[in-house]
């Protein structure tokens, strides 16, 4: 006897909840979405640029099928990592890996060593500061020995960065992910991170939705982050 059909409604619903999970899972141990609220990663990263995160690339290995089909590896130093802050837990950050576990590291007017010898940083690096303040951390840090399983962390925007300079080492166990690739730049107004309230919201999307063509940075879309 011929089991009857599925009505299309309940067909419709099992896919939307297929669908719903597989992109939890994704968002959660996979990819998963961010967007920049600051300038500290300027130039490499501008306010309004929105990222894909790899956060399998850190994790650790299931199966040998997972790492054939997802490659994983460790932190390696010029890494462009999210992680949640050190000081804030609920908020998450955006930097560029300097220095790795054992790494020495010294900011001498404004020029970073690591392990005692100028660091070739000068591709993704910028100064807006001219100046050159006796006053540590931000132009003068260090010597400074990183910890076993913390990292060393800077925004390419190094005179108006808040980063391991001044909070400390990164911890391993708050690293989320890699930043990849730039989905969407826009250069409208951008959220600051904090909660204002649904009225907020609301009006934010109506004026992103209206600024969309004009305020997209289409050049950027897609683009690859080194």
């Amino acid at each position: 006897m011929a089991q009857p059909m599925k009505r299309p409604l309940r067909e419709t619903l099992e896919a939307l909840l297929i669908a719903a999970l597989f992109l939890r899972f994704a968002n959660t141990f996979v990819v998963q979405t961010f967007y920049i609220p600051s300038q500290s990663m300027v130039n490499t990263l501008l306010v309004g640029d929105h990222l894909f995160v790899n956060r399998f690339i850190y994790g650790p290995t299931a199966s040998p099928l997972e790492k054939k089909l997802l490659p994983q590896r460790s932190i390696r130093r010029g890494d462009i990592v999210i992680f949640r802050s050190p000081e804030e837990p609920t908020m998450d950050l955006v930097k560029r890996c300097i220095g790795l576990p054992g790494d020495t590291i010294e900011v001498v007017a404004k020029q970073l060593y690591i392990n005692g010898k100028p660091a070739n940083d000068s591709t993704f690096t910028i100064h807006r500061d001219p100046r050159t303040t006796l006053r540590p951390p931000r132009d003068y840090f260090g010597p400074y020995t990183v910890p076993e399983g913390h990292y060393f962390c800077m925004g390419d925007n190094r005179d108006e960065s808040y980063d391991s300079r001044y909070w400390g080492p990164l911890p391993h166990q708050l690293v989320k992910g890699r930043a990849v690739m730039i989905y969407w730049s826009y250069a409208g107004e951008t959220p600051d991170g904090e909660w204002h309230g649904w009225g907020d919201k609301i009006a934010h999307i109506g004026k992103t939705l209206i600024g969309f063509p004009t305020e997209t940075r289409w050049g950027r879309t897609f683009h690859i982050i080194r």
